[in-house]
C-alpha cells in the first residue's frame, strides 16, 4: 500500500514510517498537521491515510477536519483515524457519507502490529472498522434515539460488533451462536432498520450509521 501519514509526535511519527516500511509499504509522506495532510494527499494520492486527531497549530481537532475536508473532497477517501482520543460527534460526521473506508482505532488499545495492519489494509479495501471502546461510546451517545427501541439486546451486540468490522463467522464465535443465529439477527435488525437488499450499498455499514444516527 501507499501511505500518508499525518501525526505531530515526532517519535510516533517515525515509528510508523519504519513499521509499514519494514512490512513492504510505501510511506509517500509523514507530516505534522492537517494542512499537510490535505497537501501530500492531493499529490501523492495514497491508498490509505493514517491521521492523528489533534495536530498543531491548537492541537484540538486539526486532524478531523482535515479527514473530514478530505472526505468531502473525494467520497470515500481511505481515512484511519489513529488517536488517543474518542470524539464522538466528528467519529459520525466522518461516518456520514456512507462510503466505507474509514477507520478509528486508539493508540493505547492497539495490542499487537498485525492488528493495526489489518485494520489499515481493510480500510484502504473501503471497510470500516472501529475500535470496541470508540463504538461503545458513539452507541453511549445514542441511546435515547428512537431506532433502539425496536431492537433486542441480542440484535444490537451484532450490531455493536458489526461496527467493529466483524464478519457474521466472527460474530458468531464470539457471541457463541451459530452463524445461522447470526444470519437471521443481521436480516432482522435490516428489516427493522428499514434497509432493502441493495446492489449499490453496503447494507452492514449502512446499519451502523443508522444505528449511530440521532
Amino acid at each position: 500500500m501507499r501511505v500518508v501519514i499525518a501525526e505531530d509526535s515526532t517519535i510516533l511519527r517515525a515509528g510508523l514510517v519504519e513499521l509499514l516500511t519494514l512490512r513492504g509499504h510505501e510511506v509517500a509522506a509523514a507530516v505534522k498537521d492537517g494542512e499537510a495532510l490535505r497537501a501530500a494527499v492531493a499529490e501523492h494520492r495514497p491508498d490509505v491515510s493514517i491521521v492523528d486527531i489533534r495536530m498543531p497549530p491548537t492541537c484540538t481537532d486539526e486532524g478531523l477536519r482535515a479527514a473530514i475536508a478530505l472526505r468531502a473532497a473525494n467520497r470515500g477517501e481511505p481515512i484511519l483515524l489513529f488517536s488517543q482520543y474518542i470524539e464522538t460527534k466528528y467519529a459520525a460526521e466522518l461516518l456520514a457519507d456512507r462510503a466505507g473506508g474509514v477507520g478509528y482505532l486508539l493508540k493505547d488499545r492497539v495490542a499487537e502490529v498485525s492488528d493495526f495492519l489489518g485494520a489499515l489494509s481493510r480500510v484502504a479495501a473501503g471497510e470500516t472498522v472501529l475500535d470496541p471502546e470508540v463504538v461503545t461510546q458513539l452507541l453511549g451517545a445514542t441511546r435515547k434515539a428512537g431506532v433502539l427501541a425496536t431492537l433486542t439486546q441480542r440484535e444490537r451486540e451484532v450490531l455493536e460488533l458489526m461496527a467493529q468490522g466483524r464478519s457474521n463467522a466472527a460474530i458468531a464465535s464470539t457471541l457463541f451462536l451459530s452463524p445461522g443465529s447470526v444470519e437471521k439477527y443481521v436480516t432482522s435488525l435490516f428489516g427493522k432498520l428499514g434497509l432493502a437488499p441493495s446492489d449499490g450499498d453496503n447494507r452492514r455499514v449502512l446499519a451502523v450509521l443508522r444505528y449511530l444516527e440521532s
